[in-house]
């Protein structure tokens, strides 16, 4: 699996992959892993958030799923068809298939995930025409900002353990 060379993406697709990235960093020094993501209607940041599994000891609570649920409740319906999740880690299979549920337009992610990956690393769940409806993505934009997040998190837990 490749993903796409960061000029594929438009200035704000860089600009949104950012806000996705300070989400991230902001998690990451919460001791969350740093993942970070920011769902965008209408050109517009709706709904905004990090990983927050230890915090709220849920295993579901990826950015991911609790940005599709403050969006939710903040458009008053959870069918979120003409919006754009930016997310800095490539969804694993739980997420991926929350933005479909959600009716996503596009699926935006970051750094490949080579353990979870459900957008073509590990599975390729967004492509598979048994699951419907079918879900857009795109990946490998900041990549390696989001990589670099990732790494340095992990080398300071192995180093504190």
């Amino acid at each position: 699996m490749s993903t796409l060379p960061s000029w594929v993406f438009d200035e704000a697709d860089h600009a949104f992959m950012n806000e996705a990235l300070i989400e991230a960093a902001a998690t990451g020094a919460r001791g969350e892993v740093p993942v970070g993501a920011v769902l965008v209607h209408g050109g517009a940041i709706i709904a905004r958030s990090g990983n927050r599994r230890e915090e709220l000891r849920d295993p579901t609570a990826h950015a991911e799923i609790l940005v599709l649920g403050i969006a939710g409740k903040k458009t008053g319906d959870w069918r979120l068809e003409k919006a754009t999740l930016y997310v800095t880690l490539e969804p694993c299979p739980m997420c991926l298939e929350a933005c479909r549920q959600a009716r996503l337009a596009l699926v935006i992610w970051g750094a490949q995930d080579p353990v979870m990956g459900a957008c073509g690393s590990v599975l390729d769940t967004a492509q598979d025409p048994r699951l419907h409806p079918p879900i857009a993505q795109r990946g490998g934009l900041l990549a390696d900002n989001a990589s670099k997040l990732l790494k340095e998190f992990f080398a300071k837990r192995r180093l504190s353990s």
